[in-house]
């Protein structure tokens, strides 16, 4: 298994109450494709610097670190092609733990 870093920017236009359970769901999502969630970190809402689409100005960001199989990537981007609260999905290789790399 592999480690990765997941940037997820969610679209919680109409659902700023509900934000703690979306950002709950990414952890199962993950769980249910095979991996395995070591830390979520909810970082805030920010305004693009780039507006690409009028209708979204700005979104929530959340930093997932977890481990998963090689495919892991191509099944998030599978499974989040068409839902409307995932904006956007950035998954790369996670830096190792201090601990690891001094191994």
């Amino acid at each position: 298994m592999k480690r990765y870093e997941g940037l997820f920017i969610l679209n919680t236009a109409g659902h700023e109450d509900s934000i703690q359970a979306l950002v709950d769901s990414l952890g199962t999502d993950i769980t249910e494709v095979g991996g395995k969630v070591e830390t979520i970190q909810k970082m805030d809402k920010r305004h693009f610097a780039r507006v690409a689409r009028k209708k979204y100005q700005d979104g929530f960001y959340v930093n997932v670190i977890f481990e998963g199989p090689a495919e892991i990537n191509a099944r998030l981007q599978e499974r989040y092609r068409h839902e409307a609260h995932i904006f956007r999905l950035l998954v790369t290789d996670a830096p190792l733990v201090a601990a690891e790399a001094a191994a």
